[in-house]
């Protein structure tokens, strides 16, 4: 099956990434690959990492009993940047699975007053209630977006020094926050921020200062950026739009567009493909970029 427009076609690759006979996917929080094109997906399962070859085949996994509810996983410069939402930590580990450094404390949640993360939190608050996603700037700062129980942008050192946090409980005005869920950074060191319970991207400088919003989409469940500035997201349904993965340009404007199963977890390769981790039924869709 053909999908997309213009100079953004694909082909759907259904079950692209195979397990072992008899294995099955847990649920899938996210997709992303590496330098050599390989698989990364991380599932509420263990092993929470598994990792497939660029032709779907399974290669290894890593991960068993070190996560209670896999999160978020990005991969910059072959280093894995990872969160563990209801344990409350963002870490850095090496595409092996050896952790190099863990920001908070396990179980140790901020006060936000909120217990039920479809509300929103009564308060902003430090690190962390519920973290989404960790991803490094190009000056090495790395960034937390705080998450289901907080509304939060948090930046910290190369060393895990918290130098600040942005954003506050809200529907509307900029800087509010109801469940920055993922991001994505420019080489500048632009933060484009998810704020999904919002169905809005909304733009920032490294320093946290708001630049600019994107509308009009679904929630955005995750989202990634390529070399030429392109942005990849996979989009919650809402009342006047369906699951989808859409192509973005720089000002969010879209270039694509079209429907998918419920998806939390996409991520792009070299070669402009896609990868959308289905939440039902357990698979990995491929799109296969056409040129």
């Amino acid at each position: 099956m053909e999908v997309g427009t213009g100079k953004y076609k694909y082909e759907l690759i259904e079950n692209f990434a195979k397990l072992p006979e008899g294995e099955t996917f847990g649920v899938i929080s996210r997709v992303t690959t590496d330098s050599r094109n390989r698989l990364y997906v991380f599932q509420r399962k263990d092993p929470a990492v598994l990792i497939f070859d660029r032709d779907g085949k399974f290669v290894h996994s890593w991960g068993s009993g070190e996560f209670k509810r896999a999160h978020g996983f990005k991969i910059v410069g072959d280093l894995a940047y990872v969160t563990d939402q209801t344990d409350n930590v963002a870490m850095i580990y090496t595409l092996e699975g050896t952790l190099i450094k863990q920001l908070g404390t396990r179980g140790q949640h901020s006060d936000t007053g909120c217990e039920d993360w479809h509300n929103l939190p009564l308060r902003a608050a430090g690190p962390f209630n519920h973290p989404t996603e960790l991803m490094p700037g190009p000056s090495g700062d790395l960034y937390v977006t705080d998450g289901y129980r907080n509304s939060r942008v948090h930046r910290f050192t190369k060393d895990g020094e918290l130098i600040q946090s942005w954003g506050q409980p809200g529907k509307s005005a900029p800087g509010e926050f109801h469940l920055p869920h993922s991001m994505a950074i420019s080489p500048e060191g632009t933060l484009y921020v998810s704020d999904r319970a919002n169905a809005r991207v909304q733009v920032f400088t490294p320093e946290g200062k708001f630049i600019g919003m994107w509308t009009g989409m679904g929630g955005a469940n995750d989202m990634a950026r390529d070399e030429n500035g392109i942005f990849y997201l996979c989009e919650q349904a809402t009342p006047t739009s369906k699951h989808g993965i859409s192509v973005r340009d720089g000002n969010g404007a879209v270039l694509a567009r079209w429907e998918t199963p419920p998806t939390h977890g996409m991520g792009i390769d070299a070669s402009g493909n896609i990868y959308a981790g289905v939440t039902s039924g357990g698979r990995v869709n491929k799109y296969l970029r056409m040129h």
